[in-house]
């Protein structure tokens, strides 16, 4: 069963779980879609209201990138559970078998690759949040508010998947350009949600 067809209840379980899937990737992923919907309903409680009609079009069209941004992050969450499962029977691997090293360095790269994607794509939800957040309507603030609060959370969650994995590596060199672009990524978008997150307190004040 893919991960996100379970119900949430069932998903929380087997997160709270043992299992190896999901983890704190595949739910950081999800957590920036539900960031991006988020968006989404700031802009359409926004739509159609006659006190806003100079940013409608603009609304709709962030509308729909955040509705597509939302597709992609679920779909790289049902991917980081398909790069894990790999490296969790990688691990399995006993440490004196011949090739378990190779094995596991390929694996590294592949599970690492997926983070670093979710990172990218959170910051394109934050920006399309940030945005919204900026021309909604007062009533929807707060679910701007909480998307770009939801952004920074899954920055953060993948941003912890990538050093999980690259501390692993052997090849240090590839290990070290995976975290100079997380960091990268952290260092700009952490501050730009902190400030979304202010200047929508500050219209709700």
């Amino acid at each position: 069963m893919a991960e996100l067809e379970r119900s949430v209840l069932d998903y929380c379980e087997a997160l709270a779980s043992r299992a190896p899937t999901p983890g704190g990737g595949g739910a950081s992923a999800l957590v920036g879609a539900l960031g991006a919907a988020l968006g989404s309903m700031a802009a359409a409680l926004t739509l159609g209201k006659p006190r806003y009609a100079a940013v409608e079009t603009e609304l709709a069209g962030l509308a729909d990138e955040a509705a597509a941004l939302r597709r992609v992050l679920l779909e790289l969450s049902e991917r980081d559970a398909e790069a894990f499962a790999p490296l969790a029977r990688a691990y399995a691997i006993p440490k004196d078998a011949p090739g378990r090293a190779e094995t596991l360095e390929t694996c590294l790269h592949a599970a690492c690759a997926t983070p670093l994607e979710i990172m990218r794509q959170a910051g394109r939800a934050l920006a399309l949040v940030e945005r919204i957040g900026a021309i909604c309507a007062v009533l929807a603030a707060s679910d701007a508010g909480t998307g770009a609060a939801l952004c920074r959370a899954a920055l953060y969650g993948a941003a912890f998947n990538v050093r999980a994995n690259t501390r692993l590596m052997q090849d240090r060199a590839y290990a070290a350009l995976c975290e100079q672009e997380a960091d990268a990524l952290l260092a700009e978008l952490a501050p730009r949600a902190d400030a979304v997150c202010a200047a929508v307190l500050a219209r709700l004040a």
